[in-house]
């Protein structure tokens, strides 16, 4: 028909496209652009992100061998300096192993030997002599020199407590991070209460409790692991009056001396079976005792062994 082949039908390259149709299209194509924009976007976001944490590392490794260059002088004053440096590092850290990195290293300096306290110059000498001038000028100076080191320990014990204190997720919160203090002598005051103890591990295996006092008052075990096998406590260095025990391990496996004050009136009686406690004096330790946590061993595992002189003390955090 009209001069048209059948079943051919000739394109009306005349017809337009209606105004939704083209609205349609001009939305798709903005769609398309701003998706490979934010696409573009976030992909730059990321590149920066991680050259901004590439970068945080380098400056945070910069300033790390400082301190420690710093916590190695002989100076004690530097050594302090160099302290506060690397807890400074750890609260500013960029990521979490960087900031255990910087605890390790000054739990790693309390674990090292120390001098100990010279103590008084006799007058008279062995000999019968008095001192010279320059004998007492010398012990005059050591004396200063172990004061001064001391100080700089001192000061990492207390920063650790202070840290643990503040709320995990805070800033310059260290809670969940690992302590090792095997072996150190804990003779200034660590402060820990009211803390959360949630995750982690805090040794304090071997550790000598002298001198000093440790406050867990209040403090909450919920996760992680308190080690302090094997540690050796004085009377009235340690306490735990308050506190809160709902989870993780707390083991006091092997310790020896007085208990430490309020531990047994918090644990109460059975002592859960997350708490391992030491047998009695003439009690031989028996692993399964220790770790079942059932029956009469049980029972016999809340009797802390008394060392001389320390009855009071115990029977002090029984009642507490």
């Amino acid at each position: 028909m009209n001069g048209e082949p059948d079943g051919h039908r000739k394109i009306d390259t005349t017809k337009k496209l209606d105004a939704t149709t083209l609205f349609d299209l001009v939305k798709l194509s903005f769609g398309v652009v701003a998706g490979a924009g934010a696409l573009v976007a976030y992909r730059r976001q990321r590149v920066d992100e991680a050259g901004a944490h590439r970068e945080a590392t380098r400056l945070h490794t910069e300033r790390f061998s400082q301190a420690v260059d710093k916590l190695g002088s002989d100076s004690p004053a530097v050594r302090l300096g160099g302290v506060h440096a690397l807890a400074g590092l750890a609260d500013d850290a960029p990521d979490d192993s960087l900031r255990q990195t910087c605890i390790d290293v000054l739990c790693a300096y309390l674990r090292l030997p120390f001098s100990p306290d010279p103590g008084d110059l006799p007058d008279p000498l062995s000999d019968g002599t008095s001192p010279s001038e320059e004998r007492r000028d010398a012990h005059r100076n050591e004396k200063d020199r172990y004061r001064a080191l001391r100080e700089v320990r001192h000061t990492i014990l207390r920063l650790i407590g202070d840290h643990y204190r503040i709320p995990e997720g805070t800033h310059r919160s260290w809670q969940g991070c690992n302590l090792d203090l095997t072996g150190v002598t804990i003779d200034g005051e660590m402060d820990f209460t009211g803390a959360t103890f949630s995750g982690g591990t805090v040794s304090f295996d071997r550790s000598t409790f002298s001198g000093g006092y440790v406050h867990f008052d209040r403090s909450t075990f919920s996760g992680g692991t308190m080690d302090f096998t094997g540690s050796t406590f004085s009377d009235d260095t340690v306490g735990f009056v308050g506190a809160t025990f709902s989870g993780g391990t707390l083991s006091f496996s092997r310790a020896t001396g007085p208990a430490p004050f309020g531990l047994l009136a918090a644990l109460g009686t059975p002592t859960s079976a997350r708490v391992i406690l030491p047998p009695p004096l003439g009690c031989p330790p028996s692993r399964n005792a220790e770790e079942s946590g059932n029956g009469p061993q049980r029972r016999m595992l809340a009797q802390w062994p008394r060392t001389e002189g320390s009855s009071s003390a115990v029977t002090h955090a029984r009642n507490s």
